[in-house]
């Protein structure tokens, strides 16, 4: 299976094992069509020796990552057991129009075996395993990769207009460490599980599966492509279907682990922001 890795020299493109040089970064692929960045990918033939295993996000510093809410029946309950005003999230659960806000900027982005923050003024905090769509200006899906859109249930529920300073604070996302070309997936439905470890010991695991989606994928790049263009592509995390129960928040010292089959797997440490 094809991979695209983002290194501090280059774009890296995996193919059985052997690893490629690309001369493009990931905004100018996302800034052609579906065929041509496919033919520019696909014939990448500068093959070399990776000289470390520690890639970057694969996502260029000045590209937007947008997230999608409220799309698995999981999160609609979630969101209803923190919030004053749960109906609010039953509604938007059936609308036809999906939550979708703004995350963070691609310079933001926390690597796989970074650190991730929880914010110290909040009292519930939870890692959020979500499928990446990468996509390009012509709102074609490019391809796919994970992510972690790490929130304060506490701060969010205490009123939904601060949903902003809930979910965009530092260290709050974490992408990577590769993303699959979607014409190597035909069928884009994918495992995805959640685990944290908390001194040598697991204190939660959850699994889901994007089949359980209330919303397809063309369905949520449609709705952000309405008004807004993306020159240089845009990640769009797609929603969560594992909220820990609300007795559970996150530790300082935690070991977040997520999980995606072939999308590969993402792992970071967490600790409270000063």
């Amino acid at each position: 299976m094809t991979k695209i890795y983002r290194s501090s020299d280059a774009l890296v493109v995996e193919r059985e094992r052997r690893y490629f040089e690309m001369k493009h970064t990931i905004s100018e692929l996302l800034s052609m069509n579906l065929e041509e960045a496919q033919s520019i990918v696909q014939a990448a033939n500068h093959e070399i020796i990776p000289l470390s295993s520690h890639w970057l996000t694969p996502v260029d510093p000045t590209q937007e990552i947008w997230a999608c809410g409220v799309t698995y029946l999981r999160s609609k309950v979630g969101r209803m057991e923190e919030s004053e005003i749960p109906d609010l999230y039953s509604k938007v659960y059936e609308a036809e129009r999906p939550e979708i806000f703004y995350k963070t900027a691609g310079w933001r982005v926390v690597p796989n075996g970074g650190a991730v923050g929880i914010r110290n003024d909040s009292g519930w905090d939870v890692p959020e395993a979500e499928i990446v769509l990468v996509v390009n200006s012509s709102a074609e899906i490019f391809g796919y990769t994970i992510g972690n859109d790490m929130s304060s249930r506490s701060i969010e529920g205490e009123n939904t207009l601060y949903l902003p300073q809930a979910k965009s604070y530092e260290k709050s996302c974490t992408l990577g460490s590769f993303i699959v070309p979607a014409w190597e997936i035909p069928d884009p439905t994918f495992p995805i599980s959640l685990q944290v470890e908390r001194s040598n010991e697991i204190v939660f695991f959850g699994e889901s599966s994007s089949s359980q989606m209330k919303r397809t994928f063309p369905d949520l790049v449609s709705w952000l492509y309405r008004l807004l263009s993306m020159p240089y592509g845009v990640f769009i995390l797609t929603g969560t279907g594992i909220v820990p129960d609300s007795n559970f928040t996150l530790h300082e010292g935690d070991l977040v682990t997520i999980n995606a089959g072939v999308l590969g797997q993402l792992q970071n440490l967490v600790e409270v922001l000063p």
